[in-house]
């Protein structure tokens, strides 16, 4: 008999494949055999380790249950479970199990330290989840299901085991039996298709069972040697089967989609293996190494899309790791205001959405890269729960300070001590400014009550200092008395006595003192009609210069803080003049070769001249302020 023991099972191992897992040899009872070396098994060794090494392609691809969130997990797990068959849902059922603990162990970790950070005690954490809840009852649902399934699975491997061994004894006795051949042949043929038509048997009786089943095959075939045109014709069947599978076979090398050439191949390999008896010797050599070298092409073609597959995965593993990289830079790095964490909230919101699209990662992998990712957020999360922890406990403070200047600033709106109320609520402005955030939700309406009351005191107070007090109105009605003077002057022949007299209006003006903040305008316009008058007597611009700036002397002489501050502003003045003449004429010592009429030089000595002008005026100015000060 030919020997067929390392032929692929045509359907494999279902769970196995969509784990994406190498397929194994595999009987017609659908369990694991020893191999049986003949003259032909070295000559395959190749093509089968090849068959036996090859990979489904990923099925994670599909759905990657991992880019779900919880609520997508929990639908997909509940439609899953509408499928009748437990086997086929059982690889899918356990990524879905996987997945949801992963994010929800996550989920749960971060709520806990919110809780911890907030100030909560470790033994008073509690966490449910509707989520959750659903999904035990899925599960559980599932359990029971799946025992249902390997109960009824047992006990059909068991009655699959009795039914073989019943048909092993039927051939046996066709063996040596006195009666026509075609009758014995046309037994045989049925026992080997009911042989077929069974399914798997328990995996401890499996070798056994398969090795006794083909041995006494064997002796059958050996035994039908007595009939050789049977034996001719079952061979002629065969090889005429055969060359049929090998065309379709290496025309499967042509077919685009490589998951239908393989599926195709295990077929041809099953019907190959359980459906076809021995060939002519001289066929069985060269008819089985041009079926392996088919074989061998697909293979070959589904060891690259395997290679293909792993790059992808490796390159979506070494691209996830630059994600993880990023958000461990952030979780790492220190963040001071609520505007910086919240850029960097949704910059790792951005980030794990960029994870989250990207595909699967080697297997290998996987573990490690759902552990780095876990590590990196939870650290950010650590790092701001640990910051707006404190953030909520500064935030309080700030909030008592505010409430106690809103305080003060409502006990003192409708004060009557103006000057002394004004400094005081212009203090509490200040401190309000310097005061760091208070909570979003009192923030708005403090605010408003605060400003509300110091709006009130500065309408009342500037409404005070426009209506002036009795001594600025009075001061009021003297200046226009001295206004109706002013405008009864007329110039005499004398100059001097003019402008002295000009004068003279000038210091009775600066006596009378302020008036009402409404009421100044007279002020300009007495200015204004002294200017008019010096210029109708003949007065320089240069004198009327000093002559103003003497009377703004005469005015701000009564408060020394004031003049003290001018003294003060005239000395710099003059020492900054200084300094730029003196730069200038060091410059000059530069160009002592250059002839005067150079540009440059001309600059320089033109701007040394003109800073000598306002040197002198400045000297001036001072000049006049000691006068005041004596």
């Amino acid at each position: 008999m030919e020997m067929q023991d390392k032929l692929q099972e045509a359907d494999g191992n279902k769970e196995e494949n969509n784990k994406g897992c190498y397929l194994k040899k595999k009987t017609a009872l659908g369990n694991e055999i020893p191999s049986k070396e003949t003259n032909l098994e070295d000559k395959k060794k190749e093509v089968e380790a090849d068959a036996e090494a090859s990979v489904d392609p990923p099925q994670e691809t599909a759905i990657n249950y991992e880019d779900l969130d919880i609520d997508s997990l929990v639908k997909s797990f509940e439609n899953l479970l509408k499928n009748e068959d437990v086997y086929a849902i059982r690889s899918q059922v356990n990524r879905i199990k996987k997945a949801f603990n992963t994010k929800f162990n996550s989920l749960l970790t971060t709520n806990k330290e919110t809780f911890l950070a907030e100030g909560g005690n470790s033994i008073d954490f509690n966490f449910s989840s509707p989520h959750k809840k659903k999904f035990n009852t899925l599960s559980r649902s599932f359990r029971e299901r799946n025992e249902r399934f390997e109960k009824n699975r047992t006990l059909e491997y068991k009655k699959n085991l009795e039914a073989r061994l019943q048909i092993i004894e039927e051939i046996k006795a066709l063996i040596d039996v006195n009666q026509n051949s075609n009758t014995t042949y046309n037994a045989f043929k049925n026992l080997q298709e009911q042989w077929r038509n069974l399914g798997k048997v328990p995996a401890k009786d499996a070798n056994n069972v398969w090795n006794n089943y083909r041995h006494h095959v064997e002796r059958f075939y050996d035994f039908l040697h007595l009939d050789r045109d049977l034996r001719d014709r079952d061979y002629k069947y065969n090889l005429e089967k055969k060359q049929k599978l090998l065309k379709n076979a290496e025309a499967l090398a042509t077919e685009e989609n490589l998951g239908r050439a393989f599926r195709e191949l295990q077929a041809l390999h099953k019907i190959w293996k359980d459906e076809l008896g021995p060939v002519p010797k001289e066929y069985r050599e060269k008819l089985w190494e041009q079926f392996a070298a088919a074989t061998k092409v697909i293979n070959d073609k589904r060891k690259v899309y395997n290679l293909q597959i792993e790059e992808e995965l490796l390159a979506n593993y070494k691209s996830k790791e630059i994600l993880i990289s990023e958000i461990n830079e952030i979780a790492n790095s220190e963040f001071k205001t609520h505007s910086d964490w919240q850029k960097q909230i949704k910059a790792i919101e951005q980030l794990r959405e960029r994870f989250f699209k990207l595909g699967s990662v080697p297997k290998k992998l996987r573990n490690k890269s759902w552990t780095d990712f876990k590590s990196g957020v939870r650290m950010f999360n650590k790092n701001k729960n640990k910051f707006y922890k404190f953030l909520k406990k500064d935030q309080s403070e700030n909030l008592k300070k505010k409430k106690e200047l809103v305080e003060i600033a409502l006990q003192n709106k409708d004060s009557e001590d103006f000057e002394t109320t004004a400094v005081l609520i212009k203090n509490i402005q200040s401190q309000w400014k310097s005061i760091g955030h208070i909570p979003r939700k009192e923030s708005n309406k403090l605010w408003k009550e605060f400003r509300a009351a110091c709006n009130h005191f500065f309408d009342r107070y500037h409404q005070q200092k426009n209506a002036g007090t009795p001594e600025e109105n009075e001061a009021f009605v003297q200046k226009e008395k001295l206004f109706e003077t002013l405008r009864l002057f007329t110039k005499g022949d004398d100059k001097k006595t003019d402008i002295n007299t000009l004068k003279t209006y000038s210091k009775q003006w600066a006596d009378v003192g302020n008036v009402p903040k409404n009421k100044r305008q007279i002020d300009r316009d007495f200015s204004k009609s002294i200017n008019s008058l010096l210029m109708d007597i003949g007065v320089s611009e240069s004198e009327m210069k000093h002559l103003k700036y003497r009377n703004k002397l005469q005015e701000i002489s009564k408060n020394s803080r004031a003049l003290n501050n001018e003294i003060g502003f005239v000395k710099k003045k003059i020492e900054e003049i200084k300094s730029e003449m003196n730069q200038l004429e060091n410059n000059l010592q530069f160009f002592s070769n250059v002839k005067d009429d150079n540009p440059m030089v001309a600059d320089v000595k033109n701007k040394i001249e003109s800073y000598k002008s306002q040197l002198m005026d400045w000297n001036q100015k001072l000049i006049s302020i000691k006068k005041v000060v004596q």
